[in-house]
């Protein structure tokens, strides 16, 4: 059944508190990245793609997603279990020995939605224009979406992906940029300059669509839908989306200290309150 914004609205605020509960727990984790980009997980499973359940390996005419930056695994995690891929309670098995919810998404646990190991950062697109190609040689007019960090866009391998997916006219893929301004080390600034990455990726021959509010679950449900109709035309598509680091709790929100660090008790108690559901559904 399909949900309403205002519905989805509120499923984001519980998968917020999904990532820093399960981060927590094991005091390992990424829950920058992951808070940054809910909304987009939230208007891909929620509103955009195609896909059935029960979940196949081979989605046959249904859209495929690949994470390349496969860190952010806890929102892919809390957003395949609120989507009916696997039981929420399953969340709480995050990081643990045995667990198929591994700290980056493996396929050999068999996690329904998991269709590539991911995060050796760089290679997401590659392998996601593979199956694009694939599909295309099927006979299935579904898409393929990806979502890449802008500070992975460092890795060469990128851009090699690039180039080759609009000299082979890969036009049945949408590729999203988490465009936050930060990695691990500091601002993509002061690491890396990615320079002025639209013009870059105009030049590589990619439809290049932008989005500043990349935390407005409206907004980027739109941004998605008006790349759908973008597809078809010769080109690859790609969306720069504008997030924020920590987004939806006040004290992580624009740093890079919270690419990769846990919260403690006390921190956690304080983004609870911040995430306030009246009814949460939390595992």
């Amino acid at each position: 059944m399909s949900k309403s914004i205002e519905e989805l609205k509120s499923l984001t605020t519980q998968i917020r508190r999904d990532i820093l509960r399960m981060v927590h727990a094991v005091n390992s984790g990424h829950p920058g990245g992951s808070l940054g980009c809910t909304e987009f997980f939230t208007a891909l499973y929620g509103k955009v793609m195609n896909y059935n359940l029960p979940f196949t390996m081979e989605g046959k005419n249904e859209d495929h997603f690949y994470l390349s930056n496969g860190h952010i695994s806890p929102v892919f995690y809390s957003t395949l279990a609120r989507f009916g891929f696997f039981p929420v309670e399953e969340l709480s098995t995050f990081r643990k020995l045995d667990s198929r919810l591994q700290g980056h998404p493996t396929t050999h646990e068999g996690l329904p939605g998991i269709r590539i190991a991911s995060g050796s950062l760089g290679q997401g697109l590659s392998v996601a224009l593979g199956v694009a190609q694939g599909k295309k040689l099927d006979g299935d007019s579904s898409l393929v979406y990806t979502l890449h960090g802008d500070g992975e866009l460092q890795e060469g391998q990128n851009w090699e992906a690039l180039m080759y997916a609009s000299a082979k006219k890969v036009d049945n893929i949408i590729s999203t940029i988490d465009y936050n301004g930060q990695q691990i080390d500091g601002s993509t600034e002061h690491v890396l300059s990615l320079g002025n990455l639209h013009a870059k990726l105009e030049a590589f021959g990619w439809i290049v669509l932008e989005e500043k509010k990349g935390n407005d679950l409206e907004a980027v449900t739109a941004i998605l839908e008006r790349a759908k109709t973008e597809t078809g035309k010769g080109k690859p598509v790609v969306i720069l989306l504008h997030t924020e680091m920590g987004a939806g709790v006040d004290f992580m929100m624009g740093s890079h200290a919270w690419h990769g660090k846990a919260p403690n008790d006390e921190q956690l108690a304080t983004a609870m309150k911040e995430l306030y559901l009246e009814a949460p559904s939390d595992y």
